[in-house]
């Protein structure tokens, strides 16, 4: 086997290997004495067709088989022969003039990754801003459960609805004086002044009485999501079977033993414990920010360019998902087509974060054990249907790169913990508002790598707390590992009666 490297050029490598005709003509033979005692052919003992005829009935086959194995075993050897550390899958193409008997002549082409000297943590200093939670803040949480909870009684006999007040009512729904699907519902309990329905709906509401029939005109916003009820004026004929009031709730232990817990004290530790969690992943977020900002600024290198335009692509998808939920998708990907450039330049530093942060967790033995990673698959498989998940299992056993790319988010976050303790933390007391301020402070401004355009503050799709995963490439799920159906409680929001305002559809993932 010959291996010729015809480019080297920054982090750019391509190489022709030739493979011997009689290597892999040796293969095939080797496979043919090996299958030919298992061969069966009529006019022939068990295990005695001769050699030539197993060829003449397999040879095909074996051929292809023997040269994919020959091509397996190049591309190791000038791996790790070259001691390469390829970026993405490398491009393996054989010469079109190939045929069996001949030469097997390969070009390969790849890019490798940028050799990082492991910084030195010394000096890292960061600062850490705690939220406490107080004694209000939790009375205000219970009071907000309790809210929620509340029931309603009937009012007096003759009483006018106010805000606070439920109403129970059956309503029509019509345009141009033709009603249209799904704006009628029965029974319906509506809330004044929660704000669950279309503006206007239950504002003319105010006031209705038991047994009162009412028609009132409302405008469907201009991002309602049936395209056929968009900024369109409707009628509703709504008939008021009840008014009621809501019922007192004392916030007691009584009140606690109803939502299966032993006491009100006990809740109010579950809610402190939550309002904790709460700050400390908004403290998380911003000293991540900083300490990546740090990185970013001290470390500069070349990064594989395939690497970047698969960053950018992934943030691409999303910029052009929530532009399609825009009011007006044609004026939003306009406005993002514009900073294009600026998205690349968030690309690049988000990929030589992730190499950087590898290079690090590796330097110091920073590794994901097989229970997390048991742990990681097990979560992951919950999104497939039962008999599904030990296929996907298996596949992730199959194929190292999608494993990597699933354990690559931990990974990361263990290395960020392993800095958080090697860094000088200083700790600064400061309110909620203050902490989620210097976080908005940090999507405003976020420190570019150097040489790249400081990306403006809208370009909430690649904040600079995410870092690319390294040396992952992104894996297929395996196609016949089908998701289960929709949660039914999904299939019943979108049965809900077009008078009651939806859930605007939650923005890409990058825009957190």
């Amino acid at each position: 086997m010959q291996i010729v490297e015809t480019t080297n050029e920054g982090l750019k490598r391509a190489f022709t290997i030739t493979i011997p005709a009689k290597s892999i003509a040796d293969r095939v033979e080797g496979e043919i004495t090996k299958i030919a005692p298992q061969v069966r052919m009529p006019g022939f003992r068990p295990g005695k067709v001769p050699a030539n005829l197993v060829k003449k009935m397999h040879g095909p086959q074996i051929h292809q088989e023997a040269l994919n194995n020959s091509i397996r075993e190049a591309m190791d050897k000038l791996v790790a022969d070259n001691k390469l550390r390829p970026a993405m899958q490398p491009d393996v193409a054989l010469g079109d003039g190939y045929e069996e008997g001949k030469d097997a002549v390969l070009t390969v082409s790849l890019e490798v990754l940028p050799t990082i000297a492991a910084p030195s943590l010394d000096g890292l200093k960061l600062e850490k801003l705690i939220v406490p939670v107080s004694d209000e803040q939790v009375e205000e949480a219970v009071k907000g459960i309790a809210a929620g909870a509340k029931s309603f009684v009937d009012a007096k006999k003759g009483k006018k609805a106010e805000g606070g007040d439920q109403i129970i009512v059956d309503f029509v729904g019509k345009l141009d004086g033709v009603e249209f699907e799904g704006g009628a519902a029965q029974d319906a309990a509506i809330e004044l002044g929660a704000g669950r329905f279309i503006p206007g709906f239950e504002e003319q509401l105010m006031g209705v009485k038991e047994g009162e029939e009412r028609t009132i005109t409302v405008t469907f916003p201009a991002d309602y999501p049936a395209e056929n009820l968009k900024g369109k004026d409707a009628k509703f004929d709504v008939t008021v079977k009840s008014v009621k009031i809501a019922g007192e709730t004392k916030i007691d232990d009584e009140f606690a033993k109803s939502l299966g817990l032993e006491s009100l004290e006990l809740l109010q530790n579950l809610m402190r414990g939550q309002l904790e969690q709460e700050t400390a992943g908004l403290t998380r977020t911003q000293m991540k920010r900083q300490l990546l900002d740090i990185l970013a600024a001290d470390h500069e290198f070349d990064v594989p360019p395939s690497m970047v335009e698969a960053e950018f692509e992934q943030i691409w998808a999303q910029l052009t998902q929530e532009a399609q939920n825009e009011p007006d998708p044609e004026a939003a990907m306009k406005e993002i087509e514009t900073e294009k450039d600026d998205y690349r330049g968030i690309a690049v530093r988000r990929v030589r974060l992730g190499l950087l942060l590898s290079e690090i967790g590796q330097s110091n033995g920073v590794e994901v054990t097989a229970q997390e990673m048991n742990m990681l698959v097990q979560q992951a498989a919950q999104q497939y249907r039962p008999e599904d998940r030990q296929r996907f299992a298996e596949y992730l056993q199959n194929e190292p790169l999608a494993a990597a790319q699933l354990r690559a988010p931990l990974y990361e976050d263990k290395v960020v913990d392993f800095l958080f303790d090697k860094a000088e933390v200083t700790e600064r007391t400061v309110t909620k508002d203050e902490l989620q301020a210097a976080i908005e402070a940090d999507d405003a401004a976020p420190a570019p790598a150097k040489g790249a355009k400081k990306a403006p503050a809208k370009k909430a799709a690649a904040k600079s707390e995410d870092a690319a995963p390294a040396e992952e490439k992104a894996a297929e799920k395996p196609a016949k590992a089908k998701k289960e159906a929709a949660p039914k409680a999904e299939k019943a929001a979108d049965e809900k009666p077009a008078a009651e305002k939806k859930a605007p559809a939650k923005k890409a993932a990058a825009k957190k």
